[in-house]
């Protein structure tokens, strides 16, 4: 059984950050969320990697090598532009050729791994094995309509009034025949081949298709808000530890915190569950909970908490920062008493918020 991992989409909904770097490489709890996911595969015996890159391979490549590190052998494949999920499995045909594969999206969280998925699909081999989740707003995904058996009935993305409120999570696992259904369906109003509609298809030529409902956490990283979220639930399974870490005794570690080696720590307070990168100085500081700083950041005379800090920003003298993404070699620090106003360089895309 091979992987077919999807690391090509631009990002939008994370930006500025991804105007300069791949959304599947922003960290939670200080790991790229694509490495998570490559580990789940690797978890589940599956050793024949593909992934998918667009506009972001260079920094992928750079980020994943070969994939010795993490037990698997990787095998890129470009994809010029992001023209939807069953184009992807068009162009990666070769890699392919007629095995089994698993599907994942490289910006997809899933807590506990795929490894009991696996297991189950290649016991029953049906054409294709989909993972639901019960979700708030389905509009925002593709949906699954079960019939009164369980099985799945029909698919439709994003749809704007939604026959039930089961949403697909980002893995998917098919066996070869799903490559006929890719080449039988057209391009829709997006511009794109959906994979829903090649599931659909399958549905239709009454091919076996099943469903997995699942009740564990799940969370597509693709804006601030479920960053946050992600990095919150990775945090609260750390492990403390100050090992290699410089920390003074006029500062307060209290609960799950991990200081890695090199990082300098003084007159301080660190509340966790929180991760301090290497080679990282927090001097004066407060950093609260469910808080990722990575490494060669700088947080001096300020307050931050729940949030995540990319590596080599520096946060000075600002009294409060709560709920943000502070991207690589950011510089956030107080504006001048006078004249009362706000001086702001933003990229596009950009959302900020002002206390008046």
């Amino acid at each position: 059984m091979k992987a077919l991992v999807l690391s090509g989409g631009a990002g939008t909904r994370l930006r500025p950050i991804t105007h300069t770097s791949a959304k599947q490489l922003v960290p939670v709890a200080n790991k790229p969320v694509l490495f998570y996911g490559l580990e789940a595969i690797a978890e589940a015996g599956i050793t024949e990697v593909g992934i998918i890159v667009g506009d972001t391979a260079a920094e992928i490549r750079a980020a994943v090598g070969d994939g010795s590190r993490f037990g698997i052998e990787v095998t890129y494949i470009p994809q010029d532009e992001p023209l939807g999920l069953a184009h992807a499995v068009l162009i990666a045909r070769r890699f392919l050729g007629d095995d089994d594969f698993v599907m994942y999206l490289g910006d997809n969280f899933i807590v506990g791994g795929i490894a009991g998925l696996v297991e189950e699909f290649r016991a029953d081999r049906p054409d294709a094995q989909i993972l639901l989740t019960r979700v708030p707003d389905p509009s925002a995904f593709g949906v699954a309509e079960l019939d009164g058996d369980g099985r799945v009935a029909a698919l439709e993305e994003k749809p704007k009034e939604p026959k039930s409120d089961l949403a697909l999570v980002g893995v998917y696992l098919f066996t070869s025949v799903v490559h006929e259904a890719v080449r039988s369906i057209a391009p829709s109003w997006r511009g794109e081949l959906e994979i829903t509609h090649a599931i659909q298809w399958l549905i239709d030529q009454e091919r076996d298709v099943r469903s997995t409902t699942i009740r564990g956490y799940w969370k597509d990283t693709g804006n601030v808000t479920d960053m946050l979220e992600v990095n919150r639930t990775v945090l609260e399974t750390v492990e403390p530890s100050v090992e290699g870490a410089d920390v003074d005794d006029e500062s307060e570690i209290i609960g799950r915190v991990r200081i890695e080696a090199g990082a300098k720590v003084s007159g301080s307070r660190i509340v966790g569950p929180a991760i301090i990168g290497a080679r990282s100085v927090i001097s004066g500081a407060y950093v609260g909970p469910f808080t990722s700083v990575s490494e060669d950041c700088r947080i001096e005379d300020s307050e931050i908490e729940y949030s995540i800090v990319l590596r080599g920003a520096s946060i000075d003298g600002v009294r409060r920062v709560e709920a943000s993404l502070i991207g690589h070699d950011v510089e956030v620090t107080p504006a001048p008493r006078s004249p009362s106003a706000h001086r702001l360089v933003l990229g596009d895309h950009s959302k900020v918020q002002i206390s008046s």
